[in-house]
């Protein structure tokens, strides 16, 4: 064997082993942003936590807003819960996926180093990590969806507070804005 073929092979490896490396990559910007995602949920479950405490605790009878108020915090409360729980799941999917793609590149070395037929392994190990990639990005669809769902049920009980509390001049402006679906 010449001095370019061993060249050529070795460059054909660490060529081989990159490519997990690229995915590695993909997998930690998934790791941070699900990770702000979550530490988002946690300080708003904290705020929210503290003022259901407030209006929960106060002696007075409740009005019907403030009744209103507790059960949308109390709602949201329990959405946070979920998507607090969907974002531990998919950071450690995401994780799982750097680890798999680690193990991917290190399996492409050994077995161009051992010369022996396993060249099935490493793709198999990448195909893994890829479904671990992929069910992550899946449960951070769900966590969007509840997210959203979330902020919508919020903004109707603003509008609902709106209709109550807002003058009439306000309310007037906004009705000539809104068109009617067809």
């Amino acid at each position: 064997m010449s001095l370019q073929d061993i060249l050529s092979t070795g460059l054909t490896v660490l060529t081989a082993m990159i490519t997990p490396a690229v995915l590695i990559s993909a997998s930690g910007t998934l790791i941070l942003s699900t990770t702000t995602r979550l530490g988002r949920v946690v300080d708003r479950v904290r705020e929210l936590s503290d003022k259901f405490e407030q209006l929960s605790s106060q002696e007075a009878p409740k009005s019907e807003m403030e009744h209103r108020r507790l059960s949308m915090i109390f709602a949201q409360l329990d959405a946070l819960t979920s998507r607090a729980r969907l974002l531990q799941r998919t950071i450690t999917a995401f994780h799982l996926a750097v680890g798999i793609f680690v193990a991917t590149s290190v399996s492409i070395g050994l077995v161009s180093l051992t010369r022996q037929n396993y060249s099935w392994f490493p793709v198999v190990l990448g195909l893994i990590g890829a479904c671990f990639l992929f069910y992550g990005s899946l449960l951070l669809i769900v966590e969007t969806r509840l997210a959203l769902a979330s902020t919508f049920n919020e903004m109707d009980y603003l509008w609902e507070m709106g209709q109550r509390y807002a003058p009439s001049d306000l309310q007037d402006q906004r009705k000539s804005r809104v068109k009617p679906l067809k």
